[in-house]
């Protein structure tokens, strides 16, 4: 006997496929449990494979559960933006609507879709972030990692669901000239329990604000190619730091570029409660059915 799932392939923060961050997304995957989500998730190999499951909470529109190779998430931002997409996509939330509730380990996130059909914006709240400083010790070890110098002051743990290294480089070329020591960076992650380190530099002119990498070998993901929650925790650094002024409260960033994967992502900071947001558009490339026979 065997199960199927219809899913979903699309690529997030792009508007056309072969760009932004692939996304699988299982339609349905209530009847699945923990164990069975981690294999698919191990299968399709993508930095993050979404589930949709019934919503146990009255005030949710769609439910998800998300998942890297290795390990469940309580958040991440690509597949949040994409599982929104695919929620509305496949009818599963009322059509229509403006604001929506997403349901996941982290907790309840408001959700804003801009415009209608295929060619709707996502935007999804990502989860208050905490922020801890690490030594001087810690941060040579992280720099050599990186390959790259890091000022004192000028990085952080930020945890919103994922927990990540927030490096500021300063400029742009400088992150997009990084080639890190994946093995150094992988072993420090599993040291620290972090998902990984991002970076990121101002663009000095363009429709860009922000260039942004996301390295997660640690979970066999090298270097990510554009990523929600770390654009969130790049946001929660700089509201932290004061260093919103570069940038004001709403910007546009860039990642991906390096690994052929060109993204782009909105970026806004409430004004009024802080509240971090991140968004972009979504393309789907595959529509099909997912077999999982009583083994699997």
């Amino acid at each position: 006997m065997s199960l199927q799932l219809p899913w979903l392939q699309l690529d997030v923060f792009s508007d056309r496929l072969f760009a932004g961050n692939p996304l699988a997304v299982v339609l349905d995957a209530g009847t699945l449990d923990a164990v069975q989500m981690q294999r698919v998730a191990r299968w399709t190999n993508l930095s993050e494979t979404a589930f949709l499951l019934p919503v146990t909470d009255p005030a949710a529109d769609y439910h998800v559960r998300i998942f890297t190779p290795r390990q469940e998430l309580p958040y991440a931002g690509h597949p949040s933006v994409g599982a929104a997409y695919a929620a509305l996509d496949a009818g599963m939330v009322g059509a229509g609507k403006s604001r929506l509730v997403q349901q996941c380990a982290a907790g309840l996130l408001p959700v804003q879709v801009e415009g209608t059909g295929a060619a709707c914006i996502i935007h999804v709240q990502a989860p208050a972030a905490r922020l801890r400083e690490h030594d001087t010790t810690a941060m040579q070890r992280l720099a050599a990692s990186l390959g790259a110098p890091l000022e004192p002051g000028r990085w952080r743990e930020v945890d919103n669901g994922p927990r990540w290294l927030v490096c500021d480089l300063g400029q742009a070329a400088v992150v997009r000239a990084l080639h890190p020591d994946m093995a150094a960076l992988a072993a420090l992650s599993m040291d620290w329990s972090v998902i990984g380190a991002c970076v990121f530099g101002r663009e000095p002119e363009g429709a860009v604000a922000m260039a942004v990498r996301a390295f997660c070998p640690a979970d066999g993901i090298p270097e990510d190619p554009v990523t929600g929650s770390a654009n969130a925790a790049i946001a929660a650094y700089l509201q932290a730091t004061g260093g919103l002024g570069l940038y004001g409260r709403q910007w546009r960033a860039s990642q991906g570029r390096e690994v052929g994967r060109d993204g782009y992502l909105e970026v806004r900071v409430d004004g009024d409660g802080g509240a971090i947001s991140v968004g972009g558009a979504c393309c789907i490339g595959v529509r099909g059915m997912l077999r999982l026979d009583a083994a699997s």
